[in-house]
């Protein structure tokens, strides 16, 4: 894979502690960034816990949230599932993310989405596509660098449903896989990296399910040479490890043939550098525009452990705006 010239462009503003926001796609060949002005004139809204320009007065949201989905068949998520699983079976990749892209219809437009929904980390990009995301990519603190591997979901209301997720197996397995690899990732550009929280359980509400997530905390310090570089690090630790799988570059080549759609922006990630330190996350929970359509793009992780129905179902799951 080629090597984006932004990523210098983001090394050189670190280094002279310029603050700047950023996207990067899934194929890191698109990469935006954007410097204070743009971000004080809302050339794209976004609501990170470190950073909002979205401060106009919004009024209450006085309509109730109109909703469909119009997932592909069974049949045809099969399709890409067993490529997915025949490469599994060859030992070509032990965890690949597959995802597909499903037309909705709402009576909310993109801005409603951005500025109603409850996520940690939200931007809107006009007329192109918005997400609210709950899933932290790397946090640098003082050098420090954090994950936050988010694998395994469940409905809530599931009774002892925590205890079924921790313990499941092919969850369990799909998390260990993860966060392994997210260890080994970060293991390129910091020393001393930990597993310092395993397995943590949030609850993440939403006007269809409410739904338990599953994550793990990384942490390590940042190696000399990569201080104050945080295009030369976001390039070695990209695709992120969550929503590709592992062996990365393999495992890349499967996604490619199995998956019938671009993914764009959406499992990329977006991020904020305030001159000193950086907060960025997964683009997942992801609603783009195409032409006047409207698709949402979802999915998990496969492994040989993998019931096409279940795993069918948890893509429909994640089809939902949190709106409440």
């Amino acid at each position: 894979m080629f090597q984006n010239p932004q990523f210098q462009k983001m090394d050189e503003f670190s280094e002279r502690k310029e603050p700047f926001f950023f996207l990067i796609n899934f194929l890191m060949d698109e990469i935006r960034i954007f410097r204070k002005n743009e971000i004080e004139n809302k050339a794209l809204l976004i609501d990170f816990p470190n950073i909002t320009n979205d401060v106009d007065c919004h009024p209450e949201r006085s309509r109730s949230v109109e909703w469909k989905s119009f997932p592909e068949t069974l049949e045809d998520y099969k399709k890409g599932f067993q490529i997915v699983q025949e490469n599994l079976r060859k030992g070509n990749s032990y965890l690949t993310n597959y995802t597909t892209k499903t037309e909705i219809e709402t009576n909310l437009s993109l801005e409603d989405i951005f500025q109603f929904s409850n996520a940690k980390y939200k931007v809107l990009v006009p007329d192109e596509f918005v997400f609210f995301s709950p899933e932290t990519f790397v946090e640098i603190i003082d050098n420090k660098i954090f994950t936050h591997p988010m694998k395994g979901t469940i409905d809530a209301e599931i009774e002892n449903a925590e205890n079924i997720l921790k313990n499941d197996p092919k969850e369990k397995a799909e998390h260990y896989t993860v966060v392994d690899l997210l260890r080994n990732d970060l293991s390129m550009v910091a020393d001393n990296v930990q597993v310092k929280e395993f397995q943590r359980i949030d609850y993440i509400k939403t006007k269809q399910k409410n739904l338990l997530a599953m994550s793990s905390e990384i942490e390590g310090e940042i190696k000399p040479e990569y201080q104050n570089k945080i295009g030369t690090i976001l390039q070695k630790l990209l695709p992120a490890g969550s929503i590709l799988g592992a062996p990365k570059p393999k495992t890349l080549e499967i996604i490619l043939e199995a998956e019938l759609y671009q993914r764009g922006f959406y499992t990329g990630i977006a991020g904020y550098f305030d001159g000193e330190n950086l907060d960025s996350c997964v683009m997942i929970r992801f609603i783009e525009k195409e032409k006047e359509k409207l698709f949402f793009k979802s999915g998990g992780g496969i492994t040989h452990q993998s019931d096409v129905a279940s795993e069918y179902e948890e893509m429909k799951s994640k089809i939902y705006v949190p709106i409440y």
